[in-house]
């Protein structure tokens, strides 16, 4: 691997080596073992869209990973007055050893890799979101111990969460369905991934997609940059709240995932995201260790 760009590019055997290493270094964390896999190592850090766990995570990472991460924002960058990203990622990649950058377009993250010389990591676009997927993966596979064969269930928007879950769920061996209104469907590059493939079911019921669910996951109606549409999503989506009713249709002591913020008692129940606070905080945590395995990956000096 030499970017984090989105999980098309990534093999199944990449995805497990990044789980796997995450695995490791959470490990090492709770035993208070110390390994600067990236002493010395700088990581810039461009949001152009804000955020709590992403921003803290990466920061925290690259900290106890010995090196250190500069946030800059919009507000810091000349890109923000219009300056070319090829510019951008040209100046960055002679002053850094990677670049996470959190934005809308998918295709600015592309141009950073494209243009630039150093590994370039997706923190979100409008397009995906693998870091969070990653946390996900990883926070499954701690419960169940494995993710072939699981059933993952993503009830809501068809936005980046829904496509990252679709093709890492499917590259790792799960069965994976969604319900999503019709004029919310993933984007077509993913259907066009996940066509064919027998362990994918997407359909408008809530209820049957989450039949026999290992996994239930939702995300906000109304994703950043979206708050326009806040009351038309409210309608679009009011069948597709997870509640106690959708969970019966699930396995019994089925995991609940939510990569936050959440909003409760729109597309999750009070009662059940406090039932399942522990796999979701767990799952926030994890975002740190994922990361951090793919800083390592990306950044590190590799041994023969």
């Amino acid at each position: 691997m030499k970017h984090l760009l989105k999980l098309l590019d990534c093999s199944a055997d990449d995805i497990v080596g990044l789980l796997d290493l995450a695995d490791q270094l959470k490990y090492e964390k709770k035993h208070n073992i110390t390994h600067r896999h990236l002493e010395g190592k700088s990581l810039g850090m461009i949001f152009q869209k804000s955020s709590t766990r992403t921003r803290v995570s990466f920061e925290a990472g690259m900290y106890q990973l010995g090196g250190q991460a500069m946030f800059l924002s919009n507000r810091d960058l000349q890109i923000g007055r219009g300056e070319p990203v090829q510019d951008t990622a040209r100046v960055l990649s002679r002053y850094l050893d990677g670049i996470m950058i959190r934005t809308y377009a998918q295709q600015e993250v592309e141009d950073l890799a494209g243009y630039g010389t150093i590994p370039i990591i997706n923190g979100l676009t409008d397009f995906c979101h693998p870091c969070q997927v990653l946390a996900d993966l990883m926070t499954i596979r701690e419960k169940f111990a494995v993710l072939e064969g699981l059933k993952m269930c993503y009830i809501g928007d068809g936005n980046n969460m829904a496509n990252s879950l679709i093709v890492g769920g499917l590259k790792t061996g799960m069965k994976v369905s969604i319900a999503t209104p019709e004029a919310y469907r993933p984007h077509a590059e993913v259907m066009a991934f996940a066509e064919g493939n027998p362990d994918f079911f997407i359909t408008n019921d809530p209820m049957k997609a989450a039949e026999n669910a290992d996994v239930v996951i939702t995300d906000t109606w109304a994703s950043m940059g979206m708050e326009a549409e806040k009351e038309a999503r409210a309608k679009a989506f009011a069948g597709y709240q997870v509640n106690d009713d959708l969970l019966a249709a699930a396995k019994p002591g089925c995991m609940v995932q939510h990569c936050l913020p959440a909003y409760r008692e729109q597309e999750i129940t009070t009662k059940v995201f406090e039932e399942h606070a522990d796999e979701i905080f767990e799952e926030a945590e994890n975002r740190l260790h994922a990361q951090k395995a793919v800083m390592v990956t990306l950044m590190a000096e590799k041994k023969d």
